[in-house]
This record gives structure tokens, sequence and C-alpha cells, in this order.
């Protein structure tokens, strides 16, 4: 679990407020909800045959004995927040939700055991529109945070619930015959999980997964005839995929379409957006029988896929525009000073010098601030009612400006 420190949070700031404007763009309405939740809603919703529940959430009991646990994920948070609010019934959401996650796991590059996701939920919407206008949304995200060379969409479609159990009772028959030939994992998931063991990276594992039954076989023509629809809305908006027969969702709610965002661009292939449609969750964890698809991108990942493509626009750096020092007994001013810049350039970071310290100390503090400019406010300049003007970043003469030139001065100098 780690810091976030003072230069890094420009990027995630950066991150943040890009997703947040396209999402607002296409009607999506923010919700928040506990980071502590009933162990039993987890196991309900994501399943207890999953590698999450197993082996990766942090559970405790508290004072009164009740088992909670600190979310591994935030789906079954937003359903249960929804259904408690009576946000569902004859209803339509389309809902977000951004903060921490956590998961007892082993720590690499992009995934730490406290992550941060962005999730995205609809409600209501059983057709693929909503399905193509979220991934349409997300292919969006990528043009405007630089990322769209950098990410494959790959998709595919689980079928429907009594589909998906025919296909699984055969594929554990296969491997069964095959065990000895898995690796280690595989073998444990194929009493658990066995759909997971199609996304297994190990090569002798995939070996024998060549030979393996075909989901596609076992659907229905209603799931076939959504998942073509699917690809013709795709395809007319221009967003280009990859079908992938054995991308599965490591959670038990999903059926139908599933999706996933990747780059091989930090090394090995890695996810930065997944997700797809979970109809029968609402109902899973207590309320009405509601269609629903969403997604949940990790944070973090998309920081070090922009920092790994210098795709950060320029700016991002938090550095200050303009440094206000104070020599003599004029702090007065200078506060007043840097309120007055505020005010009429709400844009420009400006920062006042606090703390006293010679005029020397002042200019250095200054310098290192990565300041445009410093407005100098000493004892002569408030007697005759005007400002110092320090170029840090330029080598040109300092300029003393009359107070009520000094704004229209600033916004030139700045560009403004």
């Amino acid at each position: 679990m780690n810091d976030l420190l003072p230069a890094d949070s420009p990027a995630w700031q950066y991150v943040e407020a890009t997703v947040s404007d396209v999402l607002s763009r296409y009607g999506f309405s923010e919700i928040r909800f506990p980071i502590v939740e009933s162990t039993d809603l987890f196991k309900r919703g994501i399943g207890e045959a999953t590698d999450i529940i197993e082996k990766e959430m942090y559970t405790f009991d508290d004072r009164n004995g009740d088992s909670l646990s600190m979310r591994p994920e935030g789906t079954a948070s937003c359903v249960r927040a929804c259904e408690q609010h009576g946000l569902l019934y004859n209803q339509t959401q389309r809902l977000w939700y951004q903060g921490p996650m956590f998961r007892y796991e082993r720590p690499q590059k992009g995934r730490l055991r406290q992550f941060h996701q962005i999730g995205i939920e609809t409600f209501g919407f059983a057709g693929p529109d909503i399905e193509a206008e979220l991934l349409i949304l997300t292919a969006r995200l990528w043009r405007e945070l630089g990322l769209e060379q950098s990410v494959v969409l790959q998709i595919n479609t689980l079928g429907a619930s009594d589909a998906r159990q025919k296909y699984r009772d055969d594929l554990v028959k296969y491997l069964e015959a095959r065990k000895n030939e898995l690796d280690e994992d595989s073998q444990r998931r194929l009493t658990t999980n066995p759909l997971r063991i199609l996304d297994s990276k190990v090569t002798s594992t995939q070996d024998v997964l060549n030979g393996a039954p075909v989901l596609r076989d076992y659907l229905s023509p209603e799931s076939i005839e959504h998942f073509e629809t699917l690809k013709t809305l795709l395809d007319a908006a221009g967003v280009a995929y990859e079908v992938n027969p054995r991308l599965v969702r490591g959670l038990d709610y999903y059926s139908n379409t599933v999706f996933e965002w990747v780059t091989t661009s930090l090394g090995a292939q890695g996810t930065v957006c997944a997700g797809g449609r979970y109809d029968t969750l609402v109902e899973q964890l207590g309320g009405r029988p509601t269609p629903a698809f969403g997604c949940a991108m990790g944070v973090e990942r998309l920081v070090l896929l922009l920092a790994e493509l210098n795709a950060m626009p320029e700016g991002l750096d938090g550095l200050v525009d303009i440094y206000v020092a104070a020599v003599g007994n004029v702090q007065a001013k200078a506060i007043a000073l840097a309120e007055q810049v505020r005010d009429a350039m709400p844009f420009l970071r400006v920062v006042g010098h606090c703390g006293g310290g010679s005029f020397k100390n002042q200019l250095k503090r200054a310098d290192k601030s990565g300041a445009m400019l410093a407005l100098i406010v000493g004892e002569s300049e408030a007697a005759e009612g005007s400002v110092t003007i320090k170029y840090l970043r330029r080598d040109e003469p300092q300029k003393n400006v009359p107070d009520s030139d000094i704004i229209g001065e600033i916004q030139a100098l700045m560009d403004v």
C-alpha cells in the first residue's frame, strides 16, 4: 500500500478529471459508498469459489462479531447501495464511482494491495446498445488521454447461465482427463472456477486448451444475435476490436458480453479496463431482476501507461506560476497583492512567502518553486505604491510597476 506524494498527484488529478469530464458528457452521475461492507455481500456477489474470496479479501470481525471486509471491487457495493436506496426498480441508471479497493495479492507493477479504480455501471438496459455506448465512451477516453494507439479492445460472449453451465460441465470433463498436464493453479481451479483456466497464461495449459470444447458452440441463437449486434454497432462507430474466444472474467456474476482493454506497453500484456454484463447480480443480492453492464479501470495502470508513453500534457508538474516575496514589515500588502492576482487570474498558481527570512532566502525559495515571476514587495515599494517584478526564467532586468498597473502587466507577461 503506497503513499501518493505531492510530485505524483498532478498526474492522478489529470486522469481523474479527464475521466470525470468524459463521463459527465455521456450523462453519468457519480455515486459514493463505504470502503467496508458486510463480508456476505461479496461472497454472494463475487462468488465464494473466486480467487478474491478464497485468497485476497481483507476480512475481520467487528466488536459485535459481524464479519466485515474491505471492498475488493466496486460493483457489488454499487448494487447494494442502489437497491438499498430504491434506485433500480423500473428505472435506468448511468453511474460511476472512484476510490481505493483492497486485495491481498502479490504486489507487482501497477497492482498493489490498496489500488484505485474508477468504475462505470449501468442498470435497466438489456440490449447491446448500452454495451456499445460504454465501449465507445472508453475509446473516446483513450483518445483524450492520448492512449488510443497503445490499447486494444478484446471482446467475447459467455452466453446465458444455462448454456455456460453446460459448457462448464463439458470443459471440466475434458480437462479432468488431462489434469496432470495442467499447471498447479489450473488444477486447483478445476474444482472451483474452471472457466478461469481459459485465461491461463501458462503455455502447457494453453496447449491442452487447444483441443478443448469451444464456448461459442454452446451459445443460444439469442446470445449469438446479441453479440453480433454489438459488433455491428462497434463497426459503425469505428471502434476496432478483437474477438478473444478465451476471454473470461474472474467474477461469477458475468454473462453474455465481456471485454478487456489491454496493453503491451507496460511489459507483459496488462489490462487497463475490463468489464461485462451481469444481469443476474441484482437479483442474486436480493433485488428484482435488473439488466446491468459495467466496467472498471485501474488508475495506477493508467498513470503508469501515460508516464511510459510520455503522454502527460505539459503543466502537470504542480509548479508555481507566481511567487510573492515580502521584505520588511509589509506582509499585509503582500497578502493583499496575492489575493488580487488570484481574483484576476484564478487559473494561475500563486504562492505567497510565509515564515520570514532574508530577501536572498526568499528569492531562493521563489526560484526553487519553479515560478515564472517573483512579485517583490519591500518597504520602499509599499511606501511609493508599487511592486517589483523579477523574471526568474528569463534573462531580463527586473521592473518596478505602480500598484494600479500590476494586474495588466502580469497578464501581458504571462500571455493571458
